[in-house]
């Protein structure tokens, strides 16, 4: 970034009905509020010179009414040499969402707000990170989980089954409340992203894996998840998102599974319903997914028709004797 497009920050900040940044992210769910948030220090740190800053910067005191075309396309340069595409172009609908908000409030010209938002997006294609869990992996983790008979054990055994039986995000988990849930048909109300909700069903062990979690937790209202102490009392609470990765980190440990987060839960169910052959527009609709170009990004039966294709070629080599014994030695 060259210094003559550094900006530097206000000496005072905007009242927050004034603040376009605020202004933005008040109009944002929960959890698109914090990572977007995280999205603005990063770009106002990239703006002021400040690279690697990004963590301590307070992003409502950068000038966002400042920024002219030359700004934003030198900040799309930037994430693009940076991020992957999916994560700049997050970045630049933050930065968009927050211009517009500079317009709505009059503190920038309607010519200037659509120059600067002259961007194409960021383009590429990456791999989806994480990994899916085998049969045998989700079996251990179930087992350590009825191995403890606190009411951890119940609930962190409901958890899994829903992230796994279901495909939550560790977000929408968190957000069920006991009145989403009708024991009668298994049905789920789920609150996904930018507050749309979808339904879902729990069937079989799942179901059975939450009724017993009820049974411990009590009728009361409110969340459906709660803290649970060490010595088993059981809060009515509602988890962070934070809790759940520790209880999901504490079973893995437990049951010798390698390391997963509770996104891979959610790529497995993804996965596996696509594997049994289910239409990849219901499993779509299931995973709360806007289109099925992103459901198709989970989709792992074309990488092994690709290894299957593979398998037909021949290379006519043989692996030399002196360095199978290498490779024995080694492996001694």
């Amino acid at each position: 970034m060259q210094t003559d497009l550094a900006l530097s920050p206000l000496k005072d900040k905007l009242p927050a009905d004034r603040n376009p940044a605020l202004v933005y992210l008040a109009s944002l769910g929960v959890g698109g509020r914090r990572s977007q948030a995280q999205a603005l220090r990063v770009l106002a740190s990239i703006l002021e010179g400040r690279d690697g800053a990004s963590r301590s910067l307070a992003f409502d005191f950068f000038p966002w009414p400042r920024l002219k075309y030359q700004h934003t396309a030198a900040i799309r340069s930037k994430l693009m040499a940076r991020y992957a595409p999916a994560t700049a172009n997050k970045m630049l609908s933050a930065l968009r969402g927050v211009l517009r908000e500079c317009w709505r409030l009059g503190l920038m010209s309607a010519e200037d707000f659509q120059r600067a938002i002259d961007l194409k997006p960021v383009h590429g294609e990456t791999l989806p990170a994480g990994r899916e869990l085998s049969a045998g992996e989700l079996s251990a983790l179930m087992q350590a989980c009825m191995k403890d008979g606190s009411p951890a054990g119940a609930r962190d055994a409901a958890l899994i089954a829903l992230l796994y039986a279901v495909g939550l995000r560790r977000a929408e988990i968190v957000a069920l409340d006991l009145s989403d849930f009708d024991p009668k048909t298994g049905k789920l109300i789920v609150r996904g992203k930018r507050s749309k909700e979808r339904t879902a069903y729990l069937n079989n062990g799942g179901l059975d894996a939450l009724m017993d979690w009820l049974h411990v937790r009590g009728g009361f209202d409110g969340p459906l998840f709660v803290p649970v102490n060490r010595g088993g009392r059981i809060s009515s609470g509602r988890m962070s998102n934070q809790a759940v990765y520790n209880a999901l980190a504490k079973r893995g440990a437990e049951a010798g599974v390698e390391n997963f987060s509770p996104h891979d839960m959610r790529r497995t169910f993804i996965s596996d319903l696509l594997d049994k052959g289910a239409d990849i527009a219901t499993v779509s609709k299931m995973a709360g997914h806007a289109n099925v170009q992103t459901t198709a990004r989970y989709d792992r039966r074309p990488e092994e028709a690709k290894q299957k294709a593979a398998r037909l070629l021949h290379v006519p080599y043989k692996r030399r004797r002196d360095g199978e014994k290498s490779q024995r030695r080694r492996a001694i």
